[in-house]
């Protein structure tokens, strides 16, 4: 169990900005450390893989940034050079891969930028800037590209674009000298379905897209050989009859592939997926209230059995013990944190 959590949220909403937090490891629960917002609105976090950095996006338009912080006191993390603008709007998302860090920049028009990542783990300038093209149906929210999520795919070889805009998720090739990053394909959604986020099976072989405008997971077929995507079926993840506006933001898979969890933004919920041997059967079995409202984003802990859930509008994180047998979460606490957005353990 991790020792620290690290929580984003929106200084530009009476967030916080990254709260460092003590992990009780019996009971899961949070404790704050404290507070820093020497980055605005750090809405979305990642960390080096042996954990003595974390990197925040700023979420901030026109002039998005990023930034990286030293765990070396997990307690207060300490910034390491200025944020670094990343020549787009609005990052959403962050992802590192190939000794670079890469952001995902909502803003329209939407685009994807790559940093350099220097030793110590600062963040150095941008190297390349892929810019989105094209629209959707929807005129209020796919009027141009709006890139919502990075992350490299289970092989290591490919770094996968998810746009809302678009209805499409672009496979790239990132050059480890260069920083250049190229689409190879880009697999087209059903449109008007507002891809957001993307997970994959612990088996490699599938992919499960979470859309923002049509409240449904995409389940994929994954080649990592030839780096494609393929639909095969979707799944909802509300209730039948539920009516009402409802924004399904992220989408997390259990450890041993059995179940997965939605977050329900307006229905307030977390939808409890089981995932049948193969991978490609979604069957939504039950949805529980996230503990809050407008649950930003979910996360389970690293013993893969407490499920976390980032409340923006109500200003907590809620965590939950999970059944192992049936995949239903049970809120054992929560933590009030205003405008929070995301919970990362390190």
């Amino acid at each position: 169990m991790a020792a620290h959590a690290y929580i984003g949220s929106f200084t530009s909403a009476g967030g916080h900005g990254l709260t460092a937090a003590e992990v009780d490891p019996g009971t899961g629960a949070l404790t704050a450390l404290g507070h820093t917002a020497e980055v605005r609105n750090p809405s979305f976090l990642t960390a080096s893989a042996d954990g003595g950095t974390l990197y925040a996006v700023g979420e901030t338009d026109p002039d998005g940034t990023a930034a990286a912080f030293s765990l070396a006191d997990p307690a207060a993390p300490k910034l390491l050079g200025d944020p670094v603008p990343v020549r787009g709007g609005a990052p959403t998302h962050l992802a590192l891969h190939h000794g670079h860090l890469v952001t995902a920049n909502y803003a329209a028009p939407g685009s994807v930028s790559v940093l350099g990542v220097e030793d110590g783990g600062a963040l150095g300038a941008v190297r390349c800037v892929l810019a989105h093209e094209g629209d959707g149906p929807n005129p209020q929210r796919q009027e141009a590209p709006h890139a919502h999520a990075v992350l490299p795919d289970p092989s290591g070889r490919w770094l996968l674009s998810v746009d809302l805009g678009t209805d499409s998720v672009r496979v790239c090739e990132l050059d480890p000298a260069t920083g250049e990053l190229e689409v190879e394909r880009e697999l087209g959604l059903r449109s008007g379905i507002g891809p957001r986020h993307l997970t994959f099976h612990p088996g490699g072989g599938h992919a499960y897209v979470m859309n923002e405008l049509d409240s449904v997971v995409t389940v994929c077929r994954w080649d990592a050989d030839k780096g494609s995507l393929r639909p095969l079926a979707e799944t909802r993840v509300l209730p039948d009859g539920v009516k009402g506006d409802n924004y399904p933001s992220e989408l997390v898979v259990s450890p041993g592939g059995r179940f997965a969890w939605a977050a329900n933004r307006g229905h307030d919920s977390i939808a409890v997926l089981g995932i049948d041997e193969t991978g490609e059967q979604l069957e939504l079995l039950d949805t529980v209230s996230c503990g809050g409202a407008w649950p930003r984003h979910l996360t389970l802990d690293p013993s893969g059995t407490r499920l976390y859930a980032a409340n923006e509008h109500s200003g907590d994180v809620s965590w939950f013990d999970v059944d192992p047998a049936t995949g239903i979460p049970k809120q054992t606490g929560s933590l009030a944190l205003p405008a929070v957005s995301c919970v990362l353990f390190v």
